[in-house]
């Protein structure tokens, strides 16, 4: 079961303050009995308007190409390059 988002939420917790509000204002009950059968009714709408709002959907991660096959052989050139990059890894860059 996916969670709901911030937006459901927010609208749920929204419409049934405000639905509960202007139910108790138009049935102007005193009651227990309304004011449970109003706090029902205006969760109910809550419920309904987090369920109705659409989810949303996380993007299917684009295809990665397959990793490249590793070089087999390096050249001289390589291993001196890489060789004289170790050596200046610890040297302040104002001492070459």
């Amino acid at each position: 079961m996916p969670r709901p988002t911030a937006a459901q939420f927010f609208y749920g917790s929204a419409t049934v303050v405000i639905s509960a509000l202007a139910l108790l204002l138009l049935f102007r009950t005193e009651s227990g009995i309304g004011v449970a059968v109003v706090g029902t009714v205006a969760l109910a709408l809550g419920l309904l308007v987090a369920m109705v709002l659409p989810t949303r959907t996380r993007p299917a991660r684009p295809a990665t190409a397959p990793p490249t096959a590793a070089r087999t052989h390096r050249t001289i050139e390589d291993i001196e390059i890489a060789a004289a990059r170790r050596e200046h890894i610890g040297e302040h860059s104002l001492h070459r």
